[in-house]
C-alpha cells in the first residue's frame, strides 16, 4: 500500500475513459432517484459528469435519462446486479488504457480531483489510485485504474464464481459470474495507491448527507462558482468567462450609474457577446466597452457637480 498526497498541478498524459455507476437501488434514501437528486441546483449525476468532462468516452451504467452532456449508456444483466457486475458492463465500452470509475453521488468531485487521481496512477506502478475519505477509508468508486488490471481481475472473479458459486435462488450464477459481488473482492487483487481527499470523497447515501451537501454548497466559499455552473447547465451554455470582470463591471455600473444598472448591464453584455459570435473573447470585449462607459458616466456626474470651494 502506498500513499499519494494531493497536488494542485494538473497532470497531462494519455486520454482516459470514465465509467459512472448510477444504477443502484438507493435503499437508504427510501428508493429515491439518487442520481437525479439536486445539490446546488444540479443533479448529482450531472455534477459527476462535469468532473470527468474531458474523458474520451463516458459510460453511465444505469437506465438512460436526460443528462447535461452526452454519454454512452450501459446496463448490467440483470439490472441491480451490484457494483462489480455494473463495472464489468461499463468497462466493455471503454478502450483507453486508463479508466476513471465513479459513483453518481459525489457532490464535491471536481475535475482537478480526477486529474490528481490520473497523475497518481501514471506516476506509479500501481494498478489503481483511489481516494480515501475523512476516516481514511478506501473509496474504490472514486478512482482511476489501469483498464487491463480491471479486465484481469474481473475475468478471474467471473471464472472463480462460475466454477465455485452454488446455483441457488439467492445466488444465481450468470454468464458473467459477477452478480452480487462486493467491490472488495475486486480491489483485493489490485495494487493500489491512495489519494487522501475527504471533501471530494464525500458521498450521499442518506437524506442527512444530502442536507449536509446542500448546506455546504452555500458555506464553503464557492457559492458563486456553484451558481454559475448550475446556471450554465440549466441554460445549456458551455462557456468559460472571467467572472471577476463581470463582477467588476456590475460594481462599476451600480456605483457610477444606479444600482439597477448592474444586472441590466451584464445582461446587455451577454447579448452583445452573442451578437458578436459568442465565446470568452466576445464577452471580455463587450465587458470592457461597458466598463469604460460606466466610468465615463461616473466621471461626467463628478464633473457636473458645482465646485463648492470656488468663489
Amino acid at each position: 500500500m502506498t500513499s499519494y498526497e494531493p497536488s494542485d498541478e494538473a497532470g497531462s498524459g494519455p486520454v482516459y475513459d470514465a465509467v459512472v455507476l448510477a444504477g443502484g437501488g438507493a435503499r437508504r434514501l427510501g428508493g429515491a432517484d439518487k442520481p437525479g437528486v439536486r445539490v446546488g441546483g444540479r443533479a448529482l449525476l450531472d455534477r459527476v459528469l462535469a468532473a470527468c468532462a474531458d474523458a474520451r468516452t463516458t459510460v453511465v451504467v444505469a437506465d438512460a435519462r436526460p443528462t447535461a452532456r452526452p454519454v454512452l449508456w450501459a446496463r448490467e444483466e440483470p439490472p441491480g446486479g451490484g457494483p462489480v457486475a455494473a463495472l464489468g458492463a461499463g468497462l466493455r465500452h471503454t478502450t483507453a488504457e486508463q479508466v476513471v470509475v465513479l459513483s453518481a453521488d459525489l457532490p464535491f468531485l471536481e475535475a482537478a480531483t480526477v486529474r490528481r487521481l490520473l497523475t497518481a496512477l501514471r506516476t506509479s506502478s500501481a494498478d489503481g489510485a483511489l481516494l480515501t475519505d475523512a476516516d481514511d477509508r478506501d473509496q474504490p468508486l472514486v478512482a482511476a485504474y489501469r483498464t487491463a488490471a480491471l479486465h484481469r481481475e474481473l475475468a478471474a472473479l467471473a471464472a472463480t464464481e462460475t466454477t465455485d458459486r452454488p446455483t441457488t435462488a439467492d445466488a444465481p450464477v450468470t454468464p458473467t459470474g459477477l452478480v452480487g459481488l462486493p467491490l472488495r473482492r475486486l480491489t483485493a487483487g489490485l495494487h493500489l495507491t491512495r489519494v487522501p481527499d475527504p471533501v471530494a470523497a464525500f458521498d450521499c447515501d442518506t437524506w442527512d448527507d444530502i442536507a449536509s451537501a446542500r448546506a455546504r454548497i452555500r458555506e464553503h466559499g464557492h457559492v458563486l462558482d456553484e451558481w454559475i455552473s448550475a446556471a450554465k447547465d440549466e441554460l445549456g451554455i458551455d462557456l468559460d468567462v472571467d467572472t471577476g470582470v463581470l463582477l467588476d463591471l456590475a460594481r462599476d455600473a451600480a456605483h457610477g450609474v444606479a444600482r439597477p444598472a448592474a444586472p441590466l448591464t451584464t445582461f446587455l453584455v451577454g447579448y452583445a457577446a452573442a451578437q458578436a459570435g459568442g465565446g470568452p473573447e466576445a464577452v471580455a470585449e463587450a465587458a470592457r466597452k461597458a466598463a469604460a462607459l460606466a466610468l465615463r458616466w461616473e466621471q461626467e456626474a463628478a464633473d457636473a457637480k458645482p465646485d463648492t470651494d470656488a468663489g
